[in-house]
């Protein structure tokens, strides 16, 4: 009886171990959990996607000292999900923008996957986001106390919202557009472009 019982206890601690195991692998990378609660200054919804707004719009006096600068003005969303193969949140993204040099607001969406450190931007995480069909893309890095975010771009595809059937054209990184400081706003700023997200994936 005894010798029976002692395989007991060691059977349920062996299955004890093998769960906890299992439970380590399905953690959140710590890593990220923390990027997500920078992201969204709170810690994400657990099932609900979450959202982030950034903006900015440059005034006469911006765009004077900055004359190769065809951007007037760029709104950003950034999304998190959790999708049923992946522990981790999924991010992606999807912009307005308008230009000094052209009539519309152009948008534009892609995937960017999980945060990550790269050789050009080696000191902290950072989202490198694309666009489909060899679109370009850009990299989002939290800025000022998580108060704004830096976008980077060399070259994205770009749609006229108020043209659909018309083809892409693209944002290129220019001397002045390649680099864009965009402050955090309430989400209700971004209220229109969060809406047209609820029918996309998050890798859209």
């Amino acid at each position: 009886m005894r010798s029976a019982a002692i395989a007991v206890v060691a059977a349920l601690a062996l299955a004890s171990a093998v769960g906890g195991a299992v439970r380590a692998e399905d953690a959140v990378n710590p890593q990220y959990a923390q990027f997500a609660k920078r992201m969204f200054a709170a810690a994400p919804a657990a099932k609900a996607p979450s959202y982030a707004c950034f903006a900015r719009r440059y005034d006469a006096a911006h765009l004077a000292k900055h004359p190769l600068q065809k951007v007037t003005f760029m709104t950003l969303v950034v999304r998190a999900e959790t999708l049923p193969e992946d522990r981790d949140l999924n991010y992606s993204f999807q912009f307005d923008v308008g230009f000094r040099d052209r009539k519309g607001v152009f948008n534009s969406s892609g995937g960017c996957g999980h945060p990550a450190v790269t050789p050009d931007m080696p000191n902290a995480l950072h989202l490198g986001c694309g666009v489909d069909c060899e679109g370009g893309g850009l990299t989002v890095a939290l800025a000022d106390g998580d108060k704004a975010i830096v976008v980077k771009l060399d070259s994205i595809a770009i749609w006229d919202t108020g043209h659909p059937e018309a083809e892409r054209t693209s944002l290129e990184g220019g001397a002045d557009d390649h680099v864009f400081r965009l402050d955090r706003l309430k989400n209700d700023f971004c209220k229109k472009m969060i809406e047209s997200y609820e029918d996309k994936p998050a890798t859209m």
